[in-house]
């Protein structure tokens, strides 16, 4: 099947496309994170998301990043909000449409998401909303079963990519529990 995997970040996206490619699937990335703040942030991961592309030879496409969308649609009124709360499926919301947009412009079969790799992320929230946007065509993948998240580390590794300490936006950035 050929997929669009939403990639959050390198170093969740690399267990990732080896679990995919492992089941069969074609991969291509999609990077999609208007939540990510400041705008170097967003670029230092764009690039190490590039990196890993050329790395794994998958090809990738970039959406433009919307961040004053992202706020207006899923960060106004939730902004206090900890990680793992109704900001973070907003967020989730608003990345896996801009996803599935993309997947039918392109013809992909598929599409999922690397965040359910991340310990810190809760996978169910993550399926639902994906199967909410396109039950048919999500595939729900938990990218954390059999280490997933430890193998991510030791591919960041191995590859050299840039590890951030934070989720993404500005509200994760300033909690004291915000965790990549």
């Amino acid at each position: 099947m050929h997929i669009l995997l939403h990639a959050c970040c390198a170093p969740c996206a690399s267990h990732c496309i080896e679990v995919l490619r492992q089941l069969g699937h074609d991969v291509h990335l999609f990077y999609s994170n208007s939540n990510i703040a400041p705008h170097a942030e967003y670029l230092k991961r764009l690039d190490a998301l590039k990196r890993l592309a050329t790395l794994t030879d998958t090809p990738f496409l970039v959406d433009e990043s919307a961040h004053d969308r992202w706020l207006a649609e899923a960060a106004r009124g939730f902004e206090q909000e900890k990680e793992r709360g109704a900001r973070c499926e907003r967020c989730f919301r608003f990345s896996l449409l801009r996803t599935h947009e993309a997947m039918l412009a392109h013809g992909f079969e598929g599409f999922t998401t690397s965040l359910s790799v991340s310990p810190h992320k809760h996978t169910p929230t993550i399926f639902a909303v994906g199967q909410a946007i396109d039950a048919q065509r999500f595939l729900a993948v938990n990218f954390k079963k059999d280490n997933g998240y430890a193998h991510s580390i030791e591919l960041s590794k191995r590859f050299g990519l840039y590890r951030q300490n934070y989720c993404g936006c500005e509200f994760s950035n300033r909690t004291q529990d915000a965790h990549p």
